[in-house]
């Protein structure tokens, strides 16, 4: 249990994915001008990330690894006369099952929040190539992660760490639009400054041990 919540803790604040690798920077700069619309992309990531995360982990164990049809057949386990490694799917797989969650919350926010489906535009389908849930399912293959139960913990972090990134710039950028900014730094140039400040000051936190 320690262990599961460290995982959570460090996604959320240590391996943050905009401020520790800037990931998924494309919407967090476009639609981080506004709290609400902000909170709403950030709600839209983390579900994405918690349900893909997860199931690319068992197509991972149990389809893609080397040896992982095992199940099937112990002759297409590790060792086996027939082992078979599908890893070179990886990347098709992985997204495949973004779309297809990104394509389901696409529909529930038209359907049930259609002024945030407008104030979102071509960023909330565009989720389905964000680096950031993308490089969540790759992170979660490299970690090798022991259990669901980390996977899942670390899927939650990695998530509410990019909705608290963009929610946190979403509020310094409303504002700031009352400063007197400097022309050729108004938009996505403060932005990027302040981005760049704001990692600066979480990477404090690498020193904690987890």
């Amino acid at each position: 249990m320690e262990n599961i919540i460290s995982i959570f803790v460090r996604s959320i604040f240590i391996d943050n994915m905009v401020f520790a690798f800037f990931f998924g920077m494309c919407s967090y700069i476009a639609v981080s001008k506004s709290v609400k619309t902000a909170m709403g992309l950030g709600i839209a990531v983390t579900f994405v990330m918690v349900m893909t995360v997860p199931i690319n982990y068992l197509l991972n164990e149990y389809v893609l690894s080397p040896g992982a049809l095992g199940w099937i057949d112990p002759a297409y386990g590790p060792g086996g006369a027939s082992e078979i490694d599908l890893s070179f799917l990886s990347f098709i797989i992985f997204i495949a099952v973004i779309a297809s969650f990104v394509q389901l919350v696409e529909m529930v926010v038209e359907k049930f929040a259609p002024a945030l489906y407008n104030q979102l535009g071509i960023f909330l389908p565009l989720i389905a190539v964000n680096c950031a849930i993308l490089g969540g399912s790759l992170f979660m293959q490299e970690r090798d992660y022991a259990s669901m139960g980390e996977v899942v913990s670390f899927a939650a972090g990695s998530g509410i760490g990019w909705w608290l990134a963009i929610v946190l710039i979403a509020a310094i950028r409303e504002k700031i639009a009352y400063s007197n900014v400097p022309a050729p730094l108004r938009g996505a140039g403060i932005t990027f400054i302040l981005t760049g400040l704001m990692g600066i000051a979480f990477m404090t936190f690498m020193g904690i041990q987890l």
